[in-house]
């Protein structure tokens, strides 16, 4: 009989709050937490606007001594940062030097892409000037994909599994999918679990060179991320870190922890890149498979689903996704349930989206509140049938149960959650 699996701390660094009350107060708001940059300016990119968590480097005191933040990338900054949270949100002391490992504890946290500033600035010049031996002892580190979770684990003394994954921006929904079906299993009682992803611009050239990121809203920065809009033009760069402390319901219970939701079903697949699907787009079949697997591994069925929370970039693939969620769950523009994206707030955090969003998510659902889009005014016609299920101002829904979470990302790679709210059964 597989475990039941509860949601008992949040952490999350974020483009428009650090931090979860200021963070759940940004996203009742419609918040957004998106800037010009000057330094994308001076790099000519066409997109001069992002979503970098503001203030964090004073925040960094309060975790981390000067030496040890010398040598951590932001990706592994805001992991920590997160996942400590998330620790001690479930009423967990964070663990000393000298205190032995916690065998049943571990950790699953990912990124999109490894800190690429560190690599352009540090490692590449050096190298390539004859100065190996100036790189130090502890650039590898610094650059390595695992760096999220090894110092995670360090930082509270995790003796479970400790991997990073990376599935692009499926990365951090994905981390808590894995997360999940360790716990059912038996093999750990906890797990921190999410994403996080740096503000780099090595990281983000690569999509403006792709034309997909927002370029005619340089001087309106609130008004770049534009999910469902007509008017969007494509998804403005974000960085972040959310993590989740996931824990089976018996530990949860034995220690009278606070229980905020019960992830009931989860999904992880691939299109192939074949039917449509590719590199950078999704196989539709397989999207509405994830969905429908989510379902069926929750036991439930579609119209149990009252809210989505989509993954939604401000893309041409906006209309797409929709469609996709009403063919998988069998729902047509009548019966919809309400959708609304995070993106709209703080722009696509790529590794990090899915575990911000499910942050947000969770928050939604413990609260009874579901948070708006914004910047929507102007439905994209492809999905105007559907108008009367978006969030567009804050809605308080004290019935809200049920919540799907999605993440599609690049390398045709979906994912999907279905959280539930907890009621004590």
């Amino acid at each position: 009989m597989r475990k039941r699996v509860v949601v008992t701390g949040m952490g999350v660094v974020s483009p428009n709050a650090i931090g979860l009350s200021d963070f759940e107060k940004a996203i009742r708001e419609g918040r957004p937490g998106i800037r010009f940059i000057p330094r994308l300016e001076e790099l000519k990119f066409a997109c001069q606007i992002g979503g970098v968590p503001e203030g964090f480097e004073q925040r960094c005191g309060d975790y981390f001594n000067p030496s040890l933040q010398s040598y951590m990338s932001d990706i592994v900054r805001y992991a920590a940062v997160s996942a400590i949270d998330a620790w001690r949100d479930a009423g967990l002391s964070v663990p000393g030097d000298e205190d032995p490992p916690d065998w049943d504890s571990g950790t699953i946290f990912g990124s999109g892409i490894s800190d690429l500033d560190i690599v352009g600035n540090e490692v590449v010049p050096k190298v390539n000037a004859g100065k190996v031996r100036r790189l130090g002892t502890r650039v590898v580190e610094r650059v390595m994909g695992s760096g999220t979770s090894a110092r995670i684990s360090d930082l509270l003394a995790l003796g479970n599994q400790s991997t990073s994954n990376s599935s692009a921006c499926s990365t951090g929904t994905e981390a808590i999918a894995m997360s999940t079906w360790r716990i059912r299993n038996g093999l750990a009682k906890r797990m921190v679990a999410g994403g996080a992803e740096g503000a780099s611009v090595y990281t983000w050239s690569g999509f403006d060179s792709m034309r997909v990121l927002a370029r005619k809203y340089n001087d309106q920065a609130a008004k770049g991320s534009r999910p469902m809009s007509a008017t969007a033009t494509g998804f403005v760069p974000g960085a972040g870190a959310g993590a989740l402390l996931l824990e089976d319901l018996e530990s949860a219970q034995s220690r009278g922890a606070r229980i905020y939701a019960e992830i009931l079903g989860v999904m992880v697949n691939c299109g192939g890149h074949r039917g449509g699907g590719s590199m950078t787009a999704p196989n539709p079949e397989g999207a509405r498979r994830c969905i429908q697997g989510a379902l069926a591994d929750a036991g439930v069925g579609a119209d149990a689903v009252d809210a989505i929370n989509g993954h939604l970039t401000a893309t041409y693939a906006d209309p797409h996704e929709i469609r996709n969620w009403s063919e998988g769950l069998g729902r047509g523009p009548e019966d919809f349930p309400y959708v609304n994206s995070t993106k709209s707030m703080i722009g696509h955090c790529l590794g990090a989206a899915g575990a911000i969003e499910s942050v947000a998510s969770i928050l939604e659902l413990h609260r009874g509140f579901m948070h708006p889009s914004i910047n929507c005014e102007d439905v994209h016609p492809e999905i105007e049938p559907f108008i009367g299920a978006i969030v567009r101002e804050c809605m308080d829904f004290p019935k809200l149960k049920m919540l799907a979470k999605a993440s599609f990302g690049f390398g045709d790679v979906n994912s999907c959650l279905i959280f539930k709210k907890w009621d004590n059964h």
